[in-house]
């Protein structure tokens, strides 16, 4: 099942890649493992997808340490608490989810720990909607946190990501996404070059909205793994 549904996954990265006149390599596609365990990350390894997404630290560690898939990239896209910094700067190779200066100078601090390999990848999360309930920076803040994040020396800020309001109808997504777009855009032209180059947005009900909007990389669980039993979460 997974390796079809990757498969097909794919195939509509490539339509909507292609119906936005942008090619399918600028676009990298999460496979989310969050809940699944090692054997299914295995199955989607063995399928090709070499991206996975997971929500918490503790059980990323143990999915990394118990596959040791040299060639794969970990990526947290769920809250990070700054006491995880440092076990989150180790395991990951790109946190999405950055949510403060504080966190990001945590980060920073915590680098010692990955032995000569490459900087940190770092997004900047933006609270698109405005939702209490929702982590991440107000778009109005948005320059001033980048700022203070181009900094630090140990962590790579390469762009930003959302998550949306909830909307039914996805087209309604559109505009959310649009807006972090051109956010980018607009913090890129106020430092006067492209520092900003990625937008982490788009799940399995939306992904190609966000292709069409410029996201380059989409978080895919459900079409990928299928549906998720939180019965014992």
């Amino acid at each position: 099942m997974i390796k079809a549904n990757l498969t097909d996954v794919m195939r509509r990265v490539s339509d909507a890649a292609e119906s936005a006149k942008r090619s399918p390599d600028e676009i990298r596609v999460i496979a989310v493992s969050k809940t699944f365990g090692a054997a299914k990350v295995l199955e989607a390894y063995e399928a090709g997808a070499r991206d996975f997404g997971e929500n918490r630290v503790q059980e990323a560690k143990g999915k990394v340490e118990e596959l040791k898939l040299t060639d794969a990239r970990w990526h947290l896209i769920g809250h990070l608490q700054t006491n995880k910094a440092r076990l989150a700067a180790r395991i990951f190779d790109m946190i999405h989810s950055v949510d403060s200066v504080r966190l990001a100078k945590m980060l920073d601090e915590s680098c010692t720990v990955r032995e000569g390999r490459a900087k940190l990848e770092v997004l900047l999360q933006i609270n698109i909607g405005d939702e209490p309930q929702k982590s991440g920076v107000p778009a109005k803040d948005a320059l001033q946190v980048v700022h203070e994040m181009l900094k630090f020396s140990n962590i790579r800020l390469t762009g930003l990501m959302t998550i949306p309001p909830y909307c039914v109808d996805k087209e309604e997504t559109r505009r959310y996404y649009s807006e972090l777009r051109e956010l980018r855009d607009e913090i890129n032209a106020s430092l006067g070059e492209n520092v900003l180059t990625e937008l982490s947005m788009g799940m399995s009900n939306d992904y190609d909205v966000a292709i069409d909007e410029g996201a380059t990389h989409i978080r895919v669980g459900t079409a990928i793994f299928g549906g998720r039993d939180y019965s014992n979460k």
